[in-house]
């Protein structure tokens, strides 16, 4: 999911660096010295998880585990995603700088709207906390899905397309994404449910 270098138009880059830049100020605000090792360990586990690329069609897809992200750490998850991506950029060039702020906020936007959302019903224990756990991963890959269709189909028609089949590509890694969040938000909190309190 992440976008190239010279795909998107000006106005595209511009907005979602300002919103990134946004979003990033809040999340290290929200940083206590407590929480930088799960921020540090999150990032991490979001770099690797993201360069596995699996061919899906004409694209590429992979887990981003943004709602896991969102859930666990709320507004930090701008400064987690955005340091993994500037890695990413610089050592194996997937993405790259100028976009940086778009993919940034295509990544975390999605993870602190699940932490809103899904928050509440996720501190309950029960059997209604696996299903929220997958619903949350499930809609963070679908909101970054389309937040980066949306970025590509407003840099220009000849992107419209494209942005399409990336929606409909993602599907699957949706599903696994779900799974993914569900079996390991489940056992956080059965081994090291303070790693969950917010």
């Amino acid at each position: 999911m992440h976008i190239s270098e010279g795909v998107l138009s000006g106005p595209v880059l511009l907005g979602g660096a300002a919103l990134a830049v946004g979003g990033t100020a809040v999340g290290l605000k929200s940083i206590d010295y407590d929480r930088i090792m799960s921020v540090a360990i999150l990032s991490a586990a979001f770099f690797i998880a993201s360069l596995i690329h699996v061919p899906i069609g004409p694209a590429n897809g992979h887990l981003i585990l943004g709602g896991l992200l969102g859930v666990v750490l709320g507004w930090a998850a701008f400064p987690s995603i955005l340091v993994a991506l500037t890695l990413q950029a610089v050592l194996f060039q997937y993405g790259g700088l100028t976009v940086l702020g778009v993919n940034t906020f295509n990544m975390a936007a999605p993870a602190v709207a699940c932490f809103y959302v899904f928050r509440p019903m996720l501190a309950k224990s029960g059997p209604n906390r696996f299903a929220a756990a997958f619903a949350c991963g499930f809609l963070a890959m679908l909101l970054s899905a389309v937040l980066t269709a949306g970025a590509l189909a407003l840099s220009g028609d000849e992107f419209r397309e494209a942005a399409r089949v990336l929606l409909i590509a993602h599907l699957p890694i949706m599903v696994v994404e779900g799974l993914v969040t569900a079996f390991t938000y489940s056992f956080l909190a059965k081994v090291k449910p303070e790693v969950l309190t917010c």
